[in-house]
């Protein structure tokens, strides 16, 4: 128990943001959590208390602020005595927006808004959360079947979409800012890929429709798409890790377990839910490009068809000591939730 660092922790009502409240809350933190909307602070609470033993009660450890990616209205305010920023909001939207400064736009600018407020506050560790995303988007030309932390996606390629090139622009800013404007700053960044895992309450975000979608039969096809999966307890785990983590200064940390087809996760759940109706098939490549010329939600996962891109986490385990959840298990996990929560028909 560290007993004395408080962290403001930013996007606290999101997937990852409550998992990470309540590491810290468990590990004997004071948490400030900011959110959009105040009418939101007792769905936190409400979230983490369940999972709280009697001392690690909310009483005095964990308040609360209203801050805007686009305002810099109750930054200044918000960094008072504050140790640690961890800064994990950003746009994760289930659709890409035709105008890609909707997501870009307040990625960059809420990322340096919060370092900038940082840094005035004399705060030096911040823990950032990226995405793999900034890792592995590539043209065909130079994409291989295993990335690590030294590979950066391209926010100039042609067929990025707008939420891949608005995690990496943002975390270029981020490096940027500390490198040029603040030195003596120590940033660790997190890039999880595909967060699954038992959320804390029903508002769980984009990342686990693509489960919702494989639990409704939706599609009768799949395509031949894989994706690396880490459980969100896991990327909880690393984000509080690093904070007391000296070797983690500097250095971007991959967050996964293992890469599967979705094929694989379909067959996975079939067998742990016969009943239901999910699609086994796989459909060709050029039925899903057709198919995404109409539908937006599928034109997003065109770039990924036929490419197996599993990402190296070695250095999670070196440096912060990870013994990752396997994906199978977080998947089920998964399923589970949202079956026992009726949240898939």
């Amino acid at each position: 128990m560290t007993g004395t660092k408080t962290v403001l922790v930013t996007g606290v009502t999101g997937f990852v943001g409550k998992h990470i409240v309540l590491v810290l809350l468990r590990e004997g933190y004071r948490v400030v959590g900011s959110l959009r909307s105040d009418s939101r602070r007792e769905e936190v609470r409400d979230a983490v208390r369940p999972h709280l033993g009697p001392g690690d009660g909310l009483d005095g450890r964990l308040t609360f602020v209203t801050l805007d990616l686009d305002s810099d209205d109750g930054w200044p305010d918000a960094m008072s005595g504050v140790d640690v920023l961890m800064h994990t909001a950003s746009p994760l939207p289930m659709v890409q927006p035709r105008d890609e400064n909707e997501l870009v736009r307040p990625a960059v600018n809420g990322t340096l808004r919060a370092l900038r407020a940082a840094r005035a506050a004399g705060i030096r560790r911040v823990v950032l959360t990226s995405s793999s995303a900034a890792v592995t988007s590539v043209a065909p030309e130079l994409r291989k079947e295993r990335f690590d932390e030294s590979d950066w996606s391209d926010p100039s390629w042609s067929r990025i979409t707008p939420y891949l090139k608005s995690k990496t622009l943002a975390e270029r800013a981020a490096w940027d800012f500390v490198e040029n404007s603040a030195p003596g700053m120590e940033l660790t960044v997190i890039n999880p890929c595909l967060i699954l895992g038992s959320p804390l309450d029903d508002h769980y975000g984009t990342s686990l429709r693509v489960i919702e979608r494989l639990l409704r039969g939706k599609d009768p096809l799949l395509p031949n798409v894989g994706l690396s999966i880490v459980d969100v307890e896991d990327v909880a785990r690393m984000h509080v890790r690093a904070i007391m983590e000296p070797r983690t200064v500097g250095k971007r940390i991959i967050s996964a377990a293992d890469f599967m087809w979705l094929t694989e996760m379909a067959r996975t759940l079939k067998d742990a839910y016969p009943r239901r109706r999910i699609a086994l098939r796989t459909a060709p490549d050029w039925v899903i490009r057709l198919v995404g010329l109409f539908d937006r939600q599928i034109q997003s996962i065109v770039p990924l068809l036929s490419r197996r891109q599993e990402l190296a986490n070695a250095r999670a385990r070196e440096l912060l000591d990870m013994n990752f959840i396997p994906a199978a298990e977080s998947l089920r996990a998964t399923a589970r939730y949202i079956i026992e929560r009726r949240l898939a028909g």
